[in-house]
């Protein structure tokens, strides 16, 4: 059976959530909308300490805008703090040695090349940061003193970066994977160019990888100094969130040769859905549950600490052994033990634009035999366990998972979309051994 590979990254792209006109025209504005309003939540964590009692009281101008520093206003210690770490992450990418990885092969037959440093620039970052604020050059609690400035910096950057990138794919692209819809608003957002590179910088590795996942753990280690700052001591509240975020943001980067073959990067275009996302809703969303927790302590109990913790950094080893079971099967052409058994796979074969036979072998065993993204199942466990730090008395700790829910879902059902239109009729048969997206035995 042979089958075209359809452009994965064409604008029609499709998930849960919609495609075609929908997710190009209204579904986009609404995201954008969305996302830009999610900048006042800093506000209501960190200024209003989650007492929503004030909407009552305001306008809802205010109320949009109360989140919002205008740039002439922002303080200009975040800035240069956010530039020193740009430069930070640029440097390392650069310097620290690492042998070469390559992503997978495009519709157009380019291969990616990368540089796995990230292990090492992760903690060298971090121990800069770390020396920097012992040496008193700023408070180790900086990024959350600075919050508000720092994320209305981050926002203004990301979307100048934005249209920057939307020219430069339609212009002056660094590989044949780019074009455009016709819609500009659309092609902003998804935008207009899978690999861009600038000074020979992949753009996604660095946004992604060096500067979001870095920054998120950044922000992790600045809370936990604030909250020692207002307590005399961590409490138990701000451990039950330190602990296995920082374990499962090292864990990305053990895997981050992997993640350079997920849908993020295989898929996923470099714009606004990605840059924005990265340098501003992962710095700013994803660490809400740690500047919540700053003023926490709700834990008294050091047992339900420990198990909480043990429990969380138990569902994000499950998540990186599944991860880790495929990335090592497909390291060695399927010739390796799964769970004390021979792998079990199915071959499936595609074409690329220009016409060249390849295949792929789609994995069986283990995890992957169960469902199609039983991984996903252990990354929004071990989120939801290390958002529990002050019970429920707050669904705002809460919005981290939520919302990865929602994305992992529309996540599987374009990964369907993505394989059944590059491998066909095989993908079918697959889809007929393993007959569950997430959740054996019931989704």
């Amino acid at each position: 059976m042979e089958f075209n590979w359809v452009n994965q990254n064409s604008s029609s792209a499709t998930g849960f959530f919609g495609s075609g006109l929908l997710r190009r025209s209204l579904l986009t504005l609404l995201l954008i909308i969305y996302s830009q309003l999610t900048l006042n939540l800093w506000y209501i964590v960190k200024e209003r300490k989650d007492n929503l009692d004030y909407i009552k009281n305001e306008d809802i101008y205010e109320l949009i805008t109360s989140g919002y520093i205008a740039p002439g206003n922002i303080n200009s210690d975040a800035s240069k703090f956010i530039l020193f770490n740009f430069l930070v992450s640029i440097v390392l990418m650069k310097i620290i040695p690492g042998r070469k990885c390559e992503g997978p092969v495009t519709p157009n037959g380019h291969i990616p090349i990368y540089k796995n440093n990230g292990v090492l620039s992760f903690f060298i970052h971090l121990f800069i940061f770390i020396s920097g604020g012992l040496k008193g050059y700023y408070n180790l609690s900086i990024i959350y003193d600075l919050f508000g400035d720092i994320i209305n910096f981050l926002n203004y950057f990301a979307l100048v970066f934005v249209l920057f990138l939307y020219f430069k794919g339609r212009f002056f692209p660094s590989t044949k994977d780019n074009g455009i819809s016709g819609n500009f608003l659309f092609d902003c957002y998804w935008g207009t160019e899978l690999y861009p590179r600038i000074f020979d910088i992949d753009v996604k590795q660095f946004v992604n990888c060096r500067f979001g996942m870095v920054f998120w753990a950044l922000t992790v280690i600045s809370c936990s100094f604030a909250n020692i700052e207002k307590f005399g001591y961590i409490t138990n509240s701000m451990l039950v969130t330190l602990i296995p975020q920082m374990i499962y943001i090292t864990k990305f980067f053990i895997w981050e040769e992997g993640y350079f073959k997920s849908i993020d990067i295989m898929q996923d275009r470099a714009g606004y859905y990605i840059i924005w996302g990265c340098l501003v809703y992962v710095p700013s969303f994803y660490t809400l549950v740690s500047i919540y927790m700053v003023d926490i302590d709700y834990i008294e109990n050091n047992i339900n600490a420990i198990l909480i913790i043990l429990f969380s950094l138990l569902a994000i080893w499950c998540n990186y052994d599944a991860d880790n079971m495929r990335f090592n099967f497909r390291k060695k052409n399927g010739c390796v033990k799964i769970w004390g058994k021979k792998a079990v796979f199915l071959i499936a074969k595609y074409r690329t634009v220009h016409g060249e036979e390849k295949e792929n072998l789609l994995l069986l065993s283990g995890w992957w035999g169960m469902a199609r993204h039983t991984h996903y199942i252990f990354e929004i466990l071990g989120a939801f366990l290390w958002s529990c730090g002050d019970g429920f008395n707050s669904i705002i700790p809460y919005f981290y998972v939520i919302f990865l829910s929602c994305l992992l879902l529309d996540r599987s059902y374009r990964d369907d979309s993505r394989c059944e239109s590059k491998y066909g009729e095989y993908w079918r048969i697959y889809c007929q051994m393993v007959p569950y997206k997430i959740i054996p035995g019931l989704f």
